[in-house]
């Protein structure tokens, strides 16, 4: 099975701290899509989780993973689904060019608010997938504002 994380899933260790066991770790890109940090966290208010927001003019990149098809279990729990984030497939572009079917997350409509920013500690697990993601897009995240 497919996963493609955008968020702090794209920090390995992340992935296997939550007993989700893979077998490949590749660089993708959503096409038309944009990441945005407005998903309530629920520890503070002002802090925000990564999101995905349909924009025809963005990209989001991040990290596809292979996994297990009994591991979404463990994916869905940590991801607070069916509660917090819908579960949606959606269609990659891997570097060689080929688009892949996979399936990632979206916050629901009721758990975003705007003006939220990612707290530093959550912003460094997905500067974790900046081994694979481009120097560009790695930059842009780290010039994202955080509220610590």
């Amino acid at each position: 099975m497919k996963y493609f994380a955008y968020g702090s899933n794209m920090n390995p260790e992340r992935m296997r701290e939550r007993g989700v066991n893979f077998s490949n770790r590749e660089h993708a890109i959503l096409e038309e899509w944009r990441l945005e940090f407005n998903k309530i966290a629920s520890r503070n208010s002002k802090e925000g989780y990564a999101n995905i927001v349909e924009d025809e003019k963005s990209v989001v990149e991040g990290i596809l993973y292979t996994i297990q098809d009994s591991d979404i279990e463990k994916l869905d729990r940590y991801e607070g689904y069916p509660d917090h984030y819908n579960r949606i497939k959606v269609r990659v572009k891997l570097d060689d060019g080929r688009e892949i079917e996979t399936i990632t997350y979206i916050a629901k409509p009721d758990k975003v608010r705007e003006g939220l920013k990612p707290s530093k500690k959550y912003l460094n697990h997905l500067l974790k997938g900046c081994d694979l993601l481009s120097e560009k897009y790695c930059k842009w995240l780290k010039s994202q504002e955080t509220v610590e």
